[in-house]
């Protein structure tokens, strides 16, 4: 019989008969570490206990302390066992695909009735029956013919399809628990009784088309959350709670910042509260900027195509466009244009106006770039996902040897205002050369080192993402980490080396020859509605003063305090504070908790005592207790406060 030699995270080899199975090598390593082991490694590839492995290959073996494969392993058990308990209960039902996701999973059920919360709990009951079976997990390679005749005889053509989009050259795996089979690629557990039964729960219901096309049947997804212990779970379940406290939907209505509506889908309706923070954010980022040394302009939303084909967004975004025709006068067919779905070619346009020289290098032109992108309906979500919004978008062109500096100095000036917007952790992924790309090995060298030497010049952690640059250059991605630990991908930087090309972009150097700049794509922001969803979510709704659209309400306890009320919203407004009385004829406790929903940072309490002694009582929005000051204190105290953090003393 043929050997194999198999080798070892440690570095030892073992020989093997050809078509050995992981599960055999984890035997004649240990009885405990085939008992534990859940799965392996082979060669890179997550490979199934049972798959026989016929060449020379690397391995190692993953037990349920390995997070990554045991999450994949116990979601995607998860699926199967939630689809057998659905068909075991409406055995009707057809199945069609249950893929893992970040969390959990979902499975899609062709169904005529729809679920309810009620089938949702008797799905979960079942579940747990059939998990503990404990029955061993087996699988099976079919030929196409066999595997499509199987289903044939069952009815389910969504299998069928599925079998008719697996390569020629893929195996067609078949997966069983018990009398239940489902088809799948694999891998998969050794057997249901590694299934945790107490760390799972349904999560709901929710259309889906069939591969996602409107013209296909319309589903119905069941989606789950899995971990590899109830602790995980809970842990998880805890944090959906706060999230949902956090959602900026709610908050934005609480606080009554914007709204969207139907009329205008997926474009927002600022309100004076919400449009009183898009201001600051914007003034910040403004100053900022120009310290930084930008220039800011603006440039045109209708853009004729023309302009779009040159630069190879209409071949890549058109679908993604507004498209405009207007019937010039005297032209003899409709003339197209787009709303600019981004910024960059206008920007291009602003640059060749003049011959530069090398000594105009860098210039960095920056905008607050109105854009619309058409985003499917599905895919929209709050001011996470809108079709209408505004970039801090900002183009930097610059010769290659002032690529690392304008990097390094990006992610300082990217650092400092994260800082500033209350964010203490983000991450950085460099993503490189992918296989279809323009320009020279020599300038991809060039960029991809200078990116790496300013990251480490700003002494920060990175990791690095092959092949995944856009075709034009390599780029930086920055993902903040907000309170409650989530992730959102907000700033980049990217190097490109095509759009100049293609826009005749170009600088007289040192020699006197014109040449191509280096064109930096860089936002710290992204989209400033996006932005400010993620900022509302951060702080709940508590925006630190200076951001706050209502700062300060000062209310009366008595009607005999309306004056002095008054009095103090002039002193706070003459100070650069958003201030405002509430002199209702209401009981101070009402007023607090209507104020405190609106998430009013401060509330300053006149009775009349703080009358007789010119003072006013300090209450912070989720604070018990009370502060009694003068009012000279109150308003330098709270004019520090309210200050940028940009504009305070001791700040550049």
């Amino acid at each position: 019989m043929a050997q194999i030699s198999l080798t070892f995270p440690d570095g030892n080899s073992r020989d093997y008969p050809a078509g050995v199975t992981a599960a055999e090598v984890a035997q004649s390593i240990s009885p405990s570490l085939a008992k534990k082991a859940i799965s392996a490694d082979v060669n890179g590839t997550h490979w199934d206990l049972s798959w026989p492995i016929e060449t020379d290959s690397r391995i190692a073996i993953y037990s349920n302390k390995d997070e990554l494969p045991s999450l994949e392993l116990i979601r995607h058990a998860f699926a199967h066992v939630m689809a057998r308990a659905v068909q075991e209960i409406w055995p009707d039902v057809k199945v069609t695909i249950g893929p893992v996701t970040e969390t959990g999973w979902f499975y899609d059920f062709d169904r005529e009735e729809p679920f309810t919360p009620e089938d949702l709990g008797a799905i979960e009951k079942k579940m747990k029956e059939i998990i503990a079976k404990s029955e061993p997990i087996r699988n099976e390679v079919w030929d196409r013919a066999q595997a499509r005749a199987y289903y044939q005889e069952r009815g389910e053509t969504f299998k069928i399809e599925l079998i008719d989009r697996i390569p020629e050259d893929a195996p067609i795996r078949m997966y069983w628990h018990g009398d239940w089979q489902d088809l799948c690629r694999g891998p998969h557990l050794q057997h249901l009784g590694q299934l945790p039964a107490d760390a799972f729960k349904l999560m709901g219901v929710s259309g889906a088309y069939w591969f996602g096309d409107v013209s296909r049947p319309q589903l119905q997804r069941i989606s789950g959350v899995g971990f590899r212990n109830r602790e995980e779970l809970k842990a998880h379940l805890t944090l959906l709670e706060e999230a949902a406290k956090r959602d900026h939907r709610k908050l934005g209505r609480e606080m009554d910042l914007y709204h969207l509506q139907e009329e205008a889908p997926g474009m927002v309706f600022w309100h004076p509260n919400g449009w009183t923070v898009y201001r600051a954010l914007e003034d910040y980022m403004r100053r900022r900027q120009i310290a930084a040394g930008y220039k800011e302009i603006r440039t045109p939303q209708v853009v004729d195509r023309v302009l779009w084909e040159r630069s190879g967004h209409w071949e890549a975004y058109r679908e993604n466009m507004f498209i405009v025709e207007v019937d010039e006068e005297g032209a003899k067919e409709k003339r197209t244009n787009a709303l600019k779905p981004m910024n960059c070619p206008c920007h291009v346009q602003v640059y060749n106006q003049g011959l530069k020289s090398y000594r105009d290098l860098p210039l960095r032109l920056a905008e607050f770039g109105s854009c619309h992108r058409y985003e499917s309906s599905g895919s929209m979500h709050g001011l996470m996902r809108v079709r209408g919004f505004v970039q801090d978008d900002a183009h930097i062109f610059c010769t290659e040897d002032q690529l690392e500096q304008e990097c390094a100095d990006f992610i300082a000036l990217l650092a400092s205002v994260y800082e500033d917007l209350g964010f203490e952790k983000f991450d950085i992924k460099l993503s490189t050369r992918p296989e279809t790309r323009v320009g020279s090995d020599d300038i991809w060298d060039k960029a991809e080192s200078a990116l790496e030497k300013a990251i480490q010049k700003a002494g920060a952690d990175y990791t690095v993402d092959p092949g995944e640059g856009a075709f034009y250059g390599p780029k930086l991605d920055f993902k903040l980490t907000d309170a409650i630990g989530r992730e959102w991908q907000c700033g980049t930087f990217q190097a490109d080396f095509n759009l100049p090309d293609r826009l005749d972009a170009e600088y007289v150097n040192e020699k006197g020859d014109k040449v191509r700049p280096v064109m930096l794509h860089r936002a710290i922001l992204g989209s400033f509605e996006r932005f400010l969803g993620i900022l509302i979510e951060n702080h709940a709704g508590r925006l630190p003063l200076w951001l706050a659209p209502r700062q300060v309400v000062v209310a009366s306890i008595v009607s005999d305090a309306d004056d002095y009320v008054h009095e103090v919203v002039a002193e706070l407004t003459r100070a650069g504070i958003r201030a405002e009385a509430d002199t209702r004829n209401e009981k101070i406790n009402y007023k607090v908790r209507e104020h405190s929903v609106g998430k009013v940072p401060v509330i300053l309490a006149i009775g009349g005592r703080e009358v007789e002694e010119r003072t006013v009582s300090l209450r912070r929005l989720g604070e018990n207790r009370s502060e009694v000051l003068g009012l000279d204190e109150v308003v330098s105290r709270l004019k520090d406060e309210a200050t940028p953090p940009d504009l305070r003393q001791g700040r550049r």
